[in-house]
């Protein structure tokens, strides 16, 4: 039995996040230094790519893959 990849949503509160914080800021990882383990351990893709810089700039429009778990990272939605 197959399970479909969970989607968080992620909206940016400047140009970018840093990868490791964007880990720990959605509760995939407990703390940023538990976020640069994932990526040094290859466990993260950005935009189907994997990705091993630890504070690689994450910015609207890019899709973090964490094992069945999407992020996708938008804009802030301007009034």
């Amino acid at each position: 039995m197959t399970t479909s990849p969970q989607t968080i949503e992620f909206e940016l509160r400047n140009e970018y996040v840093e990868l490791c914080n964007l880990l720990k800021l959605v509760g995939l990882a407990d703390s940023g230094g538990r976020g640069k383990v994932m990526v040094a351990e290859g466990l993260v893709k950005v935009d189907g790519v994997l990705e091993t810089r630890k504070t690689a700039k994450i910015r609207a429009g890019q899709i973090v893959e964490l094992g069945d778990t999407h992020i996708h990272v938008v804009s802030p939605i301007s009034s």
